[in-house]
């Protein structure tokens, strides 16, 4: 596993009737089967809105800005830091205009042991899916082809979190949700006060296989629970 938070994560969930009702989207835009462990660099889902309508569609995992010269900067940008959002030119335009959401049923961190790692899945008991709160970039490689990439935000660890990892990804509530992808509000401030860690009531963590540290592995086994 590498060194980020969030580094993997789930979209077991397999009623897309309802996810897509869920966040707000027509109920035959788009179907994926279930993923159990979604990797950087792969292509993720991502909800966007023009203001009028959302949309569904696939990001590839990790930012390259529409600036960039090497596209490997993804590699460093799974994540972007809530707290540095500002400062880091990769972000600091897109938090006005290039919001999304990445839809998620759970997601992977692995806690330290006295036998090395053991992961865990993060899962939330309020609502069966929900939401990162995510930024992308489109970038025109040298042949002309145009690729659309995205980050996941992350803050600070809740207290569930604290004895796993110490930061954790930005899960947005339900009303949250909503302003982050409305396209008219370019509040800054406002924008910033949503990238809170989730309350830690409304979450649990469990132990899962360590298969799930190999990103060929994408089953059903990869979230059972451990004994």
């Amino acid at each position: 596993m590498n060194g980020f938070m969030c580094g993997r994560y789930t979209l077991a969930y397999e009623d897309w009737s309802f996810m897509l009702e869920y966040f707000g989207l027509a109920a035959d835009s788009f179907f994926l089967p279930p993923r159990y462990n979604i990797a950087p660099g792969q292509m993720v889902p991502a909800v966007i809105s023009d203001g009028k309508r959302r949309r569904i569609g696939l990001l590839k995992w990790g930012l390259i800005p529409h600036w960039a010269k090497d596209p490997k900067i993804a590699n460093q940008t799974i994540n972007a830091r809530s707290e540095t959002l500002l400062q880091r030119p990769a972000y600091q335009s897109l938090i006005q205009r290039k919001r999304c959401l990445l839809p998620a049923d759970g997601f992977y961190e692995w806690k330290k042991n006295q036998h090395g790692k053991q992961p865990m899945r993060i899962v939330l008991t309020d609502r069966p899916v929900f939401a990162f709160a995510g930024l992308y970039d489109s970038w025109l490689s040298p042949s002309g082809e145009k690729v659309s990439t995205c980050t996941v935000i992350t803050t600070g660890a809740n207290e569930l979190m604290a004895p796993i990892h110490h930061r954790m990804p930005v899960i947005l509530n339900k009303e949250s949700e909503a302003v982050w992808l409305d396209p008219d509000v370019r509040n800054t401030d406002q924008l910033l006060s949503l990238l809170q860690p989730y309350p830690h009531q409304a979450m649990r963590a469990y132990r899962v296989p360590a298969f799930v540290g190999s990103v060929k592995n994408d089953g059903p086994e990869c979230i059972q629970e451990l004994a």
